[in-house]
Order: structure tokens, then C-alpha cells, then sequence
């Protein structure tokens, strides 16, 4: 990690500390730490058990991704892969923006294939990942819908669902039929981007037109390739629901492991909402996630929760789901890492 992306990254995490002091400061530490410290151990073990296993089912659909490329990679090899790719989403600004081009860059040095591979892939499976969380959310709306009336706070949250939903698959439609424009318009720019900095930024080089060319046609060859293969599809979308629906039962067993059980179509409703702040400035949407899922677990009639214990859970949940990949993934970073400068 160079200096700039190192002082970025602690900025961020300065900024979600600071985000999550707040939330604290508004909600009360008090009963947070009673409830904590009463939760069962056993069932915490299993939201770190379910996080696991998320991790595993979402890597499953990286393998398949990689399979339909050409690439044969073993399913413990692209779990640790897929918990390097959210080490690298958790602690660099913006997410999955920031973190996939070193996640290509990972799965390139893992599967011994080219850079614009390993981002069509990581890239492939970010989309696909969208597809069941939409469609879960969608249905946790409708369950609510026909057992409460809903408030302003949930009015709104489902209106980002519905606008996500549809801006998402207009993009994924225009972009298909248009690729050959969206094709030329990233080489003209990543052209530019590259004379800019080999021209200014110290110790780089512009790679030329003719190599940006190559790089961004091997990486849409690979997502048409993706996209034109049906059971591959199938088969990635049905792993990716797996994933998100371990991640849905971790909150549910957090709230169990309090003693404040909620229901599943309230947990349904708003993981993948909370999802959606994963895209905020903060890594890993830290602080940004967890005031979005406390606020829309109080407001839904459904989880029938005061804000102590909807945060207790959230703790507990997002320690799993943040902390787990941060330390599965960092030991692999870390490794091939290792294994790269050895080799140098």
C-alpha cells in the first residue's frame, strides 16, 4: 500500500470512527454494553459461522465466473481470493470502487491469467451480486406491505429500491447495446489518463493507446463471455442468493443472540439497503452501514425494536461481516504479497 492510498485509508477510517461516535453519542452506550455483554456466545459463534459461510457461497460464484473465463480454480482457493477481494473493499474508501482494481490484481497473481480478466470477473460478480439483493429486498417490501402501513422512513428506503433497481437495469441494458461506444469511450479515456500521468505523476509511464486497447478488449471480451453463458449465469446468481441470504441470517442470529428476536422479512428488507451506504467515502461503509440498518430496524414496524437493541445486534452482525474478511483476507493479501517480492 503506497503512502497516498495509506493516508486515504486511515482519513476514512478517522471519518467512520468519528460517524460511529455519533451513533453512539445519539443512542447511548449504556444499554449497548448490557446488551453485549448478556448476548449468548454460542449463537455470536454462529453469526461468525454464517459469515464464513457467506464468504465461501460468494467465492463459489467468483469460481463459476472464472470457470465460464477459462480459468479451473479450486473452491478454497477463490474463498480465500473472495476474502482478499472484501479486505481490499473493507479498508480502502468507497468500497468495492476501491478495492476491485486491487481485487483484480489478486485474482491475475492467484489464477496466473491477465489483469483484465481478473477485473471482468471480480466486476461480473459485483453485478450478479445486485440481481438477488434487489429481488430479496422486493420482497421483504411486499411482505411489509401487506402487514403494515408504511412510515415515511420506509416509504423512502423502498423508493431507493425500486430507483436503484430501475437505474441499474436501464445501465446494464444501454450498456450491452451500446458496448462498442462504451468500449471506445473508455480506451479514448483511459488514453488520456495515461498521457496526463505519464506526462506529470513521478516514476510512471504512459502505456500507450495500443496497450489500454488491448487491456479494455480482453476485459469486455470477458464480460460478454460472462453475460452469453446461461448456465454460468444461473449457477452464480443461485450462489450469490446463498450469500446474501447467510449474511440476512447473521442479523437475524444476532438479534436472537441478544434475546430480541425480529423477523426475517424485516432482515430481508434491510441488509440490502444497508448494503447500498457499502458505497459511501468510509471503507467498507463503516459507520455508514450501521446507521442505516439501525435506523430503518427501528422504523420497521415488523422488527419492533428500540434503537439500544437494534445497534446491539448491528454491533454484533457487522463485527462478523467486517471483521472476519478483514482478517481471512489480510492473511492471504499478506501472503501473496509475500510470495510476490520472493519471486521479484
Amino acid at each position: 500500500m503506497d503512502t497516498d492510498q495509506l493516508k486515504a485509508t486511515l482519513l476514512g477510517f478517522a471519518a467512520a470512527i468519528g460517524v460511529l461516535g455519533l451513533l453512539l453519542y445519539f443512542v447511548g452506550v449504556g444499554d449497548l454494553l448490557r446488551y453485549l455483554r448478556d448476548a449468548d456466545t454460542a449463537t455470536v459463534g454462529l453469526v461468525v459461522a454464517v459469515t464464513v459461510a457467506w464468504l465461501f457461497a460468494w467465492g463459489l460464484a467468483l469460481r463459476t465466473v472464472l470457470g465460464v473465463l477459462g480459468q479451473q480454480v479450486s473452491p478454497i482457493k477463490t474463498f480465500l481470493v473472495f476474502s482478499g477481494a472484501m479486505f481490499n473493499n473493507n479498508v480502502t474508501p468507497f468500497g468495492q470502487a476501491g478495492g476491485e482494481p486491487v481485487t483484480a490484481l489478486l485474482i491475475s497473481k492467484v489464477t496466473d491469467t491477465d489483469y483484465g480478466t481478473g477485473l471482468a470477473a471480480i466486476a461480473s460478480v459485483d453485478t450478479l451480486n445486485f440481481v438477488p439483493s434487489i429481488i430479496l429486498a422486493l420482497l421483504g417490501m411486499g411482505y411489509f406491505a401487506t402487514q403494515t402501513t408504511f412510515n415515511a422512513r420506509l416509504e423512502s428506503a423502498s423508493m431507493v429500491v425500486v430507483g436503484l433497481a430501475v437505474v441499474v437495469v436501464a445501465a446494464l441494458v444501454f450498456g450491452w447495446r451500446n458496448h462498442e461506444r462504451v468500449e471506445t469511450t473508455v480506451v479514448n479515456i483511459g488514453a488520456r489518463a495515461g498521457r496526463l500521468a505519464g506526462r506529470y505523476v513521478p516514476r510512471v509511464s504512459d502505456p500507450g493507446r495500443t496497450a489500454i486497447e488491448t487491456r479494455v478488449s480482453h476485459f469486455f471480451e470477458a464480460i460478454e463471455r460472462v453475460a452469453t453463458n446461461p448456465r454460468g449465469l444461473v449457477l452464480a446468481l443461485l450462489f450469490s442468493a446463498l450469500g446474501w441470504a447467510l449474511q440476512m441470517s447473521g442479523l437475524w442470529l444476532a438479534f436472537r443472540a441478544i434475546g430480541e428476536p425480529v423477523s426475517l422479512a424485516a432482515v430481508m428488507f434491510v441488509v440490502p439497503i444497508g448494503a447500498i451506504a457499502g458505497m459511501t467515502p468510509l471503507p467498507g461503509g463503516a459507520g455508514g452501514i450501521e446507521i442505516v440498518l439501525v435506523a430503518l430496524l427501528v422504523a420497521a414496524p415488523l422488527a419492533g425494536v428500540t434503537e439500544s437493541v437494534a445497534l446491539a445486534a448491528v454491533v454484533i452482525y457487522r463485527g462478523a461481516v467486517f471483521w472476519v474478511p478483514v482478517v481471512l483476507g489480510g492473511l492471504v493479501m499478506g501472503t501473496v504479497g509475500a510470495g510476490a517480492r520472493a519471486s521479484a
